[in-house]
């Protein structure tokens, strides 16, 4: 019973709720953007080219290879990486560069004699026992 209690317990953490809503929400905007993508984009494409873009094939000994439905995917995809960039990626690195500290003050200095790290305010180093300038 207590690996029931646990799987409970990992299932209901935030983390993994928060990871299940992004995986559907990805999920439906990939669909979103292949449907952008082969409705919308791909036949603009082929009025330039006056040619059906999606319906792009070649057949090899009765074996049918679908190059526009390849690119479909391949657009879809450039397009979805961009999207993630701009839309996830910079916002999240900006406020993570907005968020981060300024460095803290040390607190310790190096001990002139035999390196070994002491408090700012030591007058004698712990290791070697020499006498070190006051601290200003």
């Amino acid at each position: 019973m207590a690996v029931v209690k646990e799987f409970k317990d990992f299932i209901l953490r935030g983390n993994v709720v928060d990871l299940a809503v992004g995986i559907m929400i990805g999920a439906a905007f990939n669909g979103v953007v292949q449907a952008f993508v082969k409705d919308l984009i791909t036949p603009l494409i082929g009025i330039v080219g006056s040619f059906n873009f999606a319906g792009l094939h070649f057949t090899v000994n009765k074996s049918v290879f679908l190059v526009g439905d390849f690119l479909n995917i391949v657009v879809s995809f450039v397009i979805l990486a961009i999207v993630i960039f701009f839309f996830i990626v910079k916002p999240v690195n900006h406020m993570m560069l907005r968020r981060k500290q300024p460095d803290a003050a040390p607190t310790t200095k190096p001990c002139p004699f035999c390196a070994t790290d002491i408090p700012l305010a030591a007058t004698r180093c712990p290791a070697c026992t020499s006498e070190l300038a006051p601290a200003v």
